[in-house]
């Protein structure tokens, strides 16, 4: 079986691993602050502040930005579901406008429409790795005096003219096991401001920035230090491994000329947390996929149900009438991701290509 992804753990993250466990101290200790100071080295940032995962961390985001009941924040439908629970979870509600089909990104043009007295963010998605188109975005939120808070889960190493995901305003990321940089579990908030690096802080430790004094109503996102010693190992490795991505989105590319694969629009640089293929057609993007599972090639669908279509909506939202997104449902229906992990042979891409060639 050629997998999708596999997380790359070896002897330095195990030792790193080993060196936590032996030292005693477990939880958010030397080696979370360690992480934070290189996440945030790596980013362009002052501040970088590690937590459980990055779905409390986009929460605990928003509560540190005083987002809450009565706001809205402006986002994409095509993404995972963390995206808008996080901003339900503070009361906001999330205001959804649609993607471009050729970045699978926030549609800028549709924004400025989207904005009304209640808005109070912009909150673009980096999706598979690809940034969204920023700087008119940051246009539009000065504008109209809205925050940019960007979901860069997927985009560690991902840049738009040369300025690094999560250097814009505030921003998440996720060290989930499947991420470009993995601590099994894990998320990550940087800024350039003190003060939101402050109360970002005390949110995660139960409201505490003094031992058992509780400024505020905080909770429990505090990370672990073996988390956070694999963590540093992952973002040591990422530029070479980010390298080899490349290169095999590349070869991928080129094999598969003629199809709609992913592009990368002038001054932006791919993460390649996944490597998309459309397939236009009624029931086309499932055989394909059902024809690789076939032949041992892994591959999954994200996401084949946009977040507006959510069940669970109708109760949060229950007297909203949802939007009409016809491009996201559209791509919901085509996108196929295909294996680009950067320990994949050459008689592997070749297998892959030679696979969706066939079925396509």
């Amino acid at each position: 079986m050629i997998g999708l992804s596999r997380p790359e753990i070896g002897t330095a993250e195990e030792r790193a691993v080993l060196d936590v466990l032996r030292s005693g101290k477990l939880a958010m200790g030397a080696r979370t602050l360690d992480l934070e100071a290189a996440w945030a080295d790596y980013c362009g940032v002052a501040h970088a502040v590690f937590m459980a995962n990055g779905t409390v961390a986009l929460e605990a985001l928003l509560r540190a930005l005083d987002i809450g009941p009565g706001d809205e924040v402006i986002t994409a439908s095509f993404s995972f579901n963390a995206t808008a629970s996080a901003i339900l979870r503070v009361g906001a509600r999330p205001i959804f406008v649609d993607v471009r089909d050729d970045d699978f990104c926030i549609d800028v043009d549709l924004v400025e429409a989207a904005v009304t007295p209640r808005t109070r963010a912009v909150l673009p998605v980096h999706l598979y790795g690809l940034m969204a188109d920023m700087d008119p975005l940051l246009t539009i939120a000065q504008r109209h005096g809205l925050r940019i808070v960007e979901d860069a889960a997927q985009a560690i190493g991902a840049s738009y003219r040369g300025r690094r995901a999560g250097s814009y305003g505030a921003a998440m990321f996720s060290l989930y096991a499947t991420k470009n940089v993995t601590s099994g579990e894990g998320g990550m908030v940087t800024t350039d401001d003190a003060e939101l690096d402050d109360r970002l802080r005390v949110q995660r430790n139960q409201g505490m920035r003094t031992r058992y004094t509780h400024e505020e109503l905080g909770t429990n996102f505090r990370p672990t230090d073996i988390a956070a010693a694999i963590g540093q190992v992952q973002l040591a490795a990422l530029d070479g491994r980010a390298a080899r991505r490349r290169a095999n989105a590349a070869r991928l590319s080129e094999g598969l000329r003629g199809l709609l694969t992913p592009g990368v629009p002038d001054g932006r640089e791919h993460a390649w947390h996944q490597y998309t293929v459309r397939f236009p057609g009624q029931g086309q993007r499932d055989r394909v996929a059902q024809g690789l599972a076939e032949r041992g090639i892994e591959s999954r669908v994200y996401y084949p149900v946009p977040i507006h279509h959510q069940p669970y909506l109708a109760v949060a939202m229950p007297a909203v009438v949802q939007p009409d997104l016809p491009v996201t449902d559209r791509l919901a229906a085509e996108v196929l991701s295909l294996p680009v992990r950067p320990d994949l042979t050459e008689a592997e891409l070749e297998e892959i290509i030679a696979a969706v060639r066939d079925l396509a």
